[in-house]
């Protein structure tokens, strides 16, 4: 009786091999092997014996090792794997000629082939008199005037640019001295344009003789009040023109030794405040005609003032400006450092908030304007400070139908208007002028602002806001550089003043009327016309003395 077969778990391997007959060769061969699967597993530590084993020699041994079992002539081989499988080449994709590859492609050009090139080249481009008539190719030359088979358009290099000077000196007294030059009868260049421009006067509607105006580009000689009167400071002495009526009066003389530097009327033109070069500030009654205090303390010249309501800001040669308020006898109240050179132009904002200063040292400075209860000693710093100018600033002027804008001119050097945004600080315009900006007025009724300037132009600009586009000009408006200006209560008519020692005033805008209608008065010589304060409309023959 055998033994039963043990369950596969406990089954053990025999060491011996099962010989290889005759049929199992046959069974072998018929087998198709898988060439990438490897089928190799140790040989069992323990064999079942039988009855019917083989003993395994060496050689066979080996021969299984290797995956080669000989028997009879017999051979198989399982071929091992050693390297990872390749994809065999794509084969290459043939373009046709109208679709050239990426690499030699032109977004714009296409590429083709040098037989099928259909570009003309100049060679045959010429003219081939054996393909027209020769009495028509000789009719062409004759009347065009250009020689047979030669070309009409050439490509070249541009010429060279000429050698610009790094003086820049020379470049600006040219351009000065280019209206010297000009042509009687040829109008100089301007930037009007076309569709802005308009006519304003070329003739002031009056003149008036002011003998001793100092030519002084840094003082501020000129003002013209709400109640329509007209001061202005002839060496030591200050006047008082009165528009209504035309007549004139003497306000008082400065000291001895010294000379008036600057004027401006309080906000209701009752008071003038007038600025000596000894660096004191005079305070005078209009009506009455009377001095009612000095206040002193400056170091230098006042060469501008500003008024808001009782305060009067006063600025000085030493770069220092000055409130002063008049109402107590301790009147300077706070004092603002912020210029390096001499104070020559200042401007109180109409809500009092700001200020504004231009100096000698080519600064603009916009101050808090809100003084309060400060002491002798209180100092204030600016809001914001601009560098922009390469020149000395006197003019400065806020906007009056926008708060916020303030516009600023500089001298000779820089000859640029530049406007600004008082709340953010930031540089909105900037107009490059021919000239240096000696004043700068808004009009109030209308988006224009006025330029003033000096040599070599000596002229009255006016430029549209926002386009900063001239839209009309006075060119030689006085025979010298004009200094000052001052826009009258009407907003129509503004007073210049120049080197000339002559005040001229030119209608430049239309006035806010009332019904329409124009309010006529008695002027000088008892004629019935309309003067001053935009109530001017006829030109005086003759000077008119200021005295």
């Amino acid at each position: 009786m055998q033994p039963k077969t043990p369950s596969r778990r406990n089954r053990a391997r025999s060491d011996a091999k099962t010989p290889l007959t005759p049929s199992l060769v046959s069974g072998l061969n018929n087998i198709s092997l898988n060439p990438f699967v490897v089928s190799s597993r140790p040989s069992s530590p323990i064999k079942r014996a039988t009855s019917t084993s083989i003993p395994v020699s060496d050689s066979l041994h080996r021969q299984a090792g290797t995956g080669v079992i000989r028997k009879g002539g017999v051979e198989s081989r399982l071929d091992v794997v050693t390297r990872d499988y390749v994809p065999p080449p794509k084969p290459e994709v043939k373009r046709s000629r109208s679709t050239p590859a990426s690499a030699h492609r032109d977004r714009f050009i296409t590429n083709r082939d040098a037989d099928t090139d259909v570009a003309a080249t100049l060679e045959q481009m010429h003219l081939n008199p054996k393909s027209v008539s020769p009495g028509h190719t000789a009719r062409l030359v004759a009347a065009t005037g250009v020689p047979l088979n030669r070309r009409i358009l050439g490509y070249h290099e541009p010429p060279p640019a000429a050698s610009s000077s790094s003086d820049t000196a020379l470049a600006q007294h040219r351009e000065f001295a280019r209206p010297l030059y000009a042509q009687r009868g040829v109008a100089l260049p301007s930037s009007i344009g076309a569709t802005k421009a308009r006519k304003i006067p070329t003739q002031p509607e009056r003149v008036l003789d002011a003998p001793g105006l100092v030519d002084d580009f840094y003082l501020n000689l000129l003002a013209w009040s709400p109640a329509n009167t007209v001061a202005v400071a002839l060496e030591a002495a200050t006047y008082i023109w009165h528009a209504d009526t035309g007549t004139v009066s003497q306000l008082g003389d400065a000291p001895e030794g010294t000379y008036v530097s600057s004027v401006d009327f309080s906000n209701d033109g009752a008071f003038l405040g007038v600025g000596l070069g000894t660096g004191d500030v005079e305070l005078w009654d209009v009506e009455a005609g009377q001095k009612l205090r000095t206040m002193g303390g400056h170091a230098g010249q006042v060469a501008t003032l500003a008024w808001h309501q009782h305060i009067l800001s006063s600025g000085c040669g030493d770069g220092s400006i000055w409130h002063h308020d008049v109402r107590v006898p301790k009147h300077k109240v706070m004092e603002l450092l912020g210029h390096t050179g001499e104070v020559c132009g200042l401007r109180w904002r109409a809500d009092g908030e700001l200020l504004a200063s231009g100096g000698n040292d080519n600064v603009v400075n916009i101050w808090d304007g809100r003084v309060g209860d400060v002491g002798e000693n209180a100092r204030g710093s600016a809001k914001w400070t601009k560098r922009n100018h390469t020149a000395a600033v006197k003019a400065i002027a806020w906007c009056p139908w926008q708060p916020s804008l303030l516009a600023s001119g500089g001298g000779t050097n820089d000859a640029t208007i530049n406007i600004w945004n008082s709340t953010t600080g930031a540089r909105l315009h900037s107009l490059k002028t021919p000239s240096q900006i000696t004043s700068l007025l808004w009009a109030p009724h209308k988006k224009e602002i006025l330029s003033t300037h000096g040599f070599p132009t000596n002229a009255l600009m006016v430029h549209a806001y926002p386009s900063m586009e001239r839209v009309a000009e006075i060119r030689d408006a006085h025979d010298a550089r004009v200094l000052f200006s001052a826009v009258g209560p009407g907003g129509d008519v503004v007073c210049t003043g120049a080197g000339d020692e002559n005040l001229k005033f030119w209608r430049v805008w239309e006035g806010a009327t009332e019904g329409g209608k124009r309010k006529k008065v008695v002027g000088a010589g008892g004629a019935g016309e309309e003067v001053g304060g935009g109530r001017i409309n006829s030109t005086r023959e003759g000077i008119l003395s200021i005295r």
